[in-house]
């Protein structure tokens, strides 16, 4: 307790130690802003839209469009743009906002596949999906109309592994029509007891968009082991 109170009472002591000899130092109390409750509801209210479009990575506006919005709407004046209208603006601004900080993603996967198509044993689609046999096996393969039941690790680039059913000692089963577009072609080049690995460009994987822990534009890697298919009847 002695630190706690030395800690709070220190800056007192510095402030006295340099104030002048016959002269008081008087600090003015800071006065709020906030002199009733609708002062205190609308700072709250602007707080509450402030931080939800923060969170959603716009940190960037002209508070002064801001304001005449909002005194536009409270004041029943005509708004510059219609609801429509608004709505549009600011999906084509957040669409923007993202594709400025997917681009780096973008960039680094295509450099990746670019250099990743060279290697030996790696095999490029049409689509741009690549991948890699580390366990070749015979019999029938899935459709895009089959479930199938697999084992798998996903990482990103750079190597965080995002997924992981190895880890959680339980394999999942799965519609390959329900999953991204690189597993759904991906999937139906394997025969039961094969393992293979996969290089899904963006494209084929979850897009330009942040989706959990898989930041947008990522190039995703899969190992990906193929279990059982099950049939549409057997479901």
């Amino acid at each position: 307790m002695k630190k706690l109170f030395l800690f709070f009472i220190l800056p007192a002591v510095v402030n006295s130690l340099h104030a002048q000899p016959g002269k008081t130092t008087v600090t003015k109390a800071s006065v709020s802003p906030l002199k009733n409750m609708k002062d205190s509801a609308s700072y709250a209210i602007g707080l509450s839209v402030i931080n939800f479009y923060k969170q959603q990575g716009i940190t960037k506006l002209n508070s002064a469009m801001v304001t005449k919005a909002m005194n536009d709407i409270l004041g029943n004046k005509k708004p510059l743009l219609d609801d429509a209208t608004a709505n549009g603006v600011l999906n084509n601004f957040m669409m923007a906002l993202q594709a400025e900080k997917s681009k780096p993603n973008i960039d680094a996967g295509k450099k990746f596949l670019a250099e990743n198509k060279k290697n030996p044993g790696v095999i490029t689609t049409a689509s741009g999906l690549q991948y890699e046999i580390l366990r070749d096996s015979a019999g029938a393969k899935p459709t895009a109309a089959d479930s199938v039941t697999c084992h798998y690790k996903g990482t990103l680039l750079n190597g965080t592994v995002f997924d992981n059913s190895y880890d959680r000692g339980q394999p999942i089963t799965f519609s390959l029509g329900g999953v991204i577009k690189g597993w759904t072609e991906g999937l139906q080049l394997m025969s039961v007891g094969s393992k293979y690995k996969f290089w899904v460009p963006y494209e084929l994987a979850y897009g330009p968009n942040d989706y959990g822990p898989i930041p947008g534009g990522s190039m995703l890697t899969f190992e990906v082991e193929l279990l059982e298919i099950r049939k549409l009847a057997q479901q």
